[in-house]
């Protein structure tokens, strides 16, 4: 049982560690390349949920800045999901993003998808938008699928408890699934 729990220390430890090492002096304030990749999150009855939302107030902020020309949503976009991806859309739209500067990313059920996807439609440059404790792992995965990729983080009207669960929830096991994506 020991060893089990020294494996799980050394796992989190080595993820944490190469997240933050790839996100060394790319988490900025602003955008740092034209396309915006804007990760989903919960969504309920075509409503954003907290994360996602203020996933989403951002994006509009970097967009009104006039720097970005093309903002990526990508999350789940099965029906029974709450279709992600369309939300966020709707969301963008609703608040004066034209259509044709959304891009939508139906199959990005995780974060690593995601990236691999963008990239797979042509992006080499994005700057992810996503809440502080998942921004490290998303550049260091988009970095490892090709991509130059900068952060910025989101705010999040949320209630303590889903950010303590979600910080929680990246060291125990996001960071760990990253690890055996990168050397996978």
């Amino acid at each position: 049982m020991c060893g089990v729990w020294a494996a799980l220390v050394l796992t989190i430890t080595l993820g944490a560690t190469i997240a933050y090492v790839e996100s060394v002096g790319r988490i900025h304030d602003d955008a740092h390349s034209s396309t915006l990749l804007v990760l989903g999150s919960k969504v309920s009855d075509g409503v954003p949920g907290n994360y996602v939302r203020g996933r989403l107030d951002t994006a509009l902020r970097l967009y009104a800045g006039g720097r970005v020309s093309r903002i990526v949503v990508s999350g789940n976009g099965r029906e029974s999901a709450g279709d992600e991806p369309a939300v966020m859309r709707d969301y963008l739209h609703e608040h004066g993003v034209p259509d044709d500067r959304i891009v939508v990313d139906e199959i990005g059920y995780d974060t690593s998808a995601s990236c691999r996807n963008i990239r797979a439609s042509g992006v080499r440059s994005a700057t992810i938008v996503t809440q502080d404790f998942h921004l490290s792992r998303a550049i260091a995965l988009c970095r490892h699928a090709g991509i130059d990729a900068s952060g910025v983080e989101a705010g999040c009207p949320c209630a303590t408890w889903t950010v303590l669960r979600n910080h929680l929830r990246e060291t125990l096991l996001s960071r760990p699934k990253m690890l055996l994506t990168l050397i996978g």
